[in-house]
């Protein structure tokens, strides 16, 4: 089911597109030292056979959690030899961040003198995975998921092509699009998925496969998972999480993640949360938040649950507030109505004499110079007493509120009853 040339592959534009830098290497039949960083099935062994057929070298292909020093030193001894008779040797190295240093030095040298170049795959970041005098010498193609049309498009040459699927068994479009969707941008797991299903389906003696019958089919978790429980589990996730209760927090994020939900999706409904719901009472939020997505790409599951789990359970016990919600949309529905009010002179730079001339930042005072505030407007002239943002009396926020009465005294609106 692999693909056969450039063409045949589906997905990473990117890099592979008409434009794409490997798409260029490969069609001129050259290839340098790379590694290929990507989630699980979106292509990087695909991509590794692709270089074997349009690359005229030896072609060795090893495993990071396979193979050891032995394996590693009996290819570049090879490939010493051939380098002799000005034949290159490319050396395929699967789950490359498995090998430890000592391993990784053996490549080293090989691929700064050119005796070998190198093709690493990895699901980890580099960064981290790979020691930095090697890392620097490879050149890092990052890979994207999977679209599910990307995933439909596999399945169904898969089903055109493969002997199983052409078996007799009828296949709903609904039932692609639905494994599509649920995959998470794997390949893998999709054909994985759909080759199970059809082998169950077979078993059966039934002719058709439908999509209410996936989940009577196959044991798999994410079978059971619709797309109105992801947003129903979502949605009581978020809300949980605004209304400051942990365990309900927990017991949503827990179950999406059991059915098969990614955890990146958890992470950035986490995000978006801290600033909606939080904001400034306490800032701290948005960084354990944004923390726990890096940690997401850095660890992956099973093991990020526990990232995921403390950012939940700090969010769910933050003070919560809307303010910057609120200040953001009255901020949009002003400049929708004063879109084309004109910046005042003294905000403008005068980059020219003729704009010193014209006015262009005269009567502005560098805040620096008299104490580091100026009492005084930024707001366009008609808007200079409207307010947009207005704290409320919760967390950092009570604090904050208190530094802009002290700064710019009671204000019509500091309330809250007076918005634009």
């Amino acid at each position: 089911m692999r693909p056969k040339d450039l063409d045949e592959l589906v997905g990473q534009e990117h890099v592979l597109g008409e434009n794409g830098v490997l798409r260029r290497a490969l069609e001129s039949g050259s290839i340098f030292s790379c590694i290929l960083y990507g989630p699980p099935g979106c292509g990087k062994s695909s991509i590794a056979e692709l270089i074997r057929k349009y690359v005229d070298a030896e072609y060795h292909s090893l495993s990071g959690s396979l193979h050891g020093a032995a394996e590693i030193k009996q290819v570049l001894s090879r490939a010493q030899e051939l380098k002799k008779y000005g034949k290159r040797t490319i050396l395929f190295i699967d789950e490359i961040h498995r090998l430890n240093k000592a391993q990784q030095d053996l490549l080293l040298s090989r691929v700064e003198d050119g005796t070998i170049v190198l093709i690493g795959a990895t699901t980890e970041n580099p960064s981290f995975e790979i020691i930095a005098p090697l890392l620097s010498r490879c050149r890092v193609i990052q890979l994207k998921p999977l679209t599910p049309e990307d995933l439909l498009k596999i399945m169904k040459r898969a089903i055109e092509t493969d002997e199983l699927f052409r078996s007799g068994v009828e296949i709903e479009e609904e039932v692609l699009s639905y494994i599509a969707r649920e995959s998470n941008g794997d390949a893998r797991y999709a054909l994985n998925t759909l080759e199970t299903i059809v082998e169950a389906t077979l078993s059966k003696g039934l002719k058709k496969l439908r999509l209410e019958d996936l989940a009577k089919l196959s044991p798999s978790k994410i079978l059971t998972y619709t797309e109105e429980n992801h947003y129903d589990l979502a949605s009581a996730f978020i809300k949980s999480l605004r209304g400051s209760d942990p365990d309900a927090a927990l017991y949503y994020m827990v179950r999406m993640l059991e059915s098969g939900e990614d955890p990146r999706f958890i992470a950035r409904r986490m995000i978006i949360l801290a600033s909606e719901d939080i904001g400034l009472a306490d800032p701290f939020a948005l960084v354990i938040a944004v923390s726990a997505a890096q940690a997401v790409e850095h660890v992956g599951m099973p093991e990020c649950a526990l990232n995921l789990a403390e950012a939940a359970i700090y969010l769910a016990t933050a003070p919560k507030s809307n303010s910057t919600y609120e200040a953001l949309s009255r901020a949009k529905e002003l400049v929708e109505k004063t879109k084309d009010v004109e910046v005042p002179l003294f905000l403008r730079n005068p980059v020219t004499k003729l704009m010193k001339n014209m006015g262009y930042g005269k009567g502005y005072v560098y805040p620096h110079d008299v104490g580091g505030f100026v009492r005084r407007s930024y707001m366009p002239e008609g808007l200079e007493d409207v307010r947009l943002y207005v704290p409320k009396d919760v967390g950092k926020e009570s604090t904050i509120k208190k530094k802009l009465e002290q700064l710019w005294g009671k204000r019509e609106g500091d309330s809250g009853e007076s918005h634009p």
